[in-house]
């Protein structure tokens, strides 16, 4: 290699090395929420999760818990006994079912906004040797009902061994806590208030990413 050509690359690699710099400290990609904004929802109908997880009780839990955030970030929520009953009365008890039914019908049987249609990716308590860890995903997406146009989605995942865990008592010690968990969480749904974390993280309002605030609230409009 010819020794004036050493500068050159030390130059070169040199402005490569400030662009990747500057590639990491740019502002991470945001959603476009320009449906959102020019739609000004509401109102929101909650529609039964469809769970591809093996534990049948997930689609309720998820569903009890999804009303709550929507409410708190400003927007009116259909009531879910009311949105269940309506369906259980026309023959659709199914979540897949009812996530089929088309966003003009929905419009015309509640006079909802929008529709939030949820899915649960994972959902439960897995025993792995030396610890027992609880787990939801969900993910969901709105779609206005007057348009069929999807305005926004989401997702979000929550374990019960964020916090950490006390590995006091040795492997021995690890391992009667992982059974002892398991027992309890098979028990029990352990998977309940984790659920509860990871849905209220995937739908509160303001987060990066996040639902806009509703017209209900004093933060409408500012985000």
């Amino acid at each position: 290699m010819q020794i004036h050509l050493i500068p050159r690359m030390l130059k070169c690699a040199a402005v490569l090395a400030f662009s990747a710099w500057l590639a990491g400290c740019a502002a991470p990609q945001t959603k476009d929420y320009s449906a959102f904004r020019a739609a000004k929802p509401a109102s929101i109908l909650v529609l039964p999760p469809v769970n591809d997880a093996p534990e049948v009780q997930a689609s309720a839990s998820v569903l009890s818990q999804a009303t709550l955030p929507l409410a708190e970030a400003g927007y009116y929520v259909m009531p879910v006994t009311l949105m269940s009953e309506t369906f259980r009365q026309n023959g659709l008890e199914i979540a897949s079912d009812i996530q089929d039914v088309a966003p003009a019908k929905l419009k015309q049987i509640f006079g909802s906004d929008a529709a939030l249609y949820i899915r649960i990716t994972r959902y439960g308590t897995s025993y792995q040797v030396i610890q027992s860890a609880t787990v939801v995903s969900v993910e969901a997406r709105l779609v206005d009902l007057r348009t069929g146009d999807q305005l926004w989605d989401g997702r979000a995942s929550a374990s019960n061994q964020e916090g950490g865990n006390n590995s006091g008592g040795g492997l021995v010690g690890m391992l009667v806590t992982a059974l002892v968990n398991q027992i309890i969480s098979s028990a029990t749904d352990a998977a309940h208030p984790v659920a509860g974390l990871a849905t209220n993280r995937m739908l509160a309002a303001g987060t990066p990413n996040g639902l806009l605030y509703g017209p209900r609230s004093p933060l409408y409009g500012k985000n």
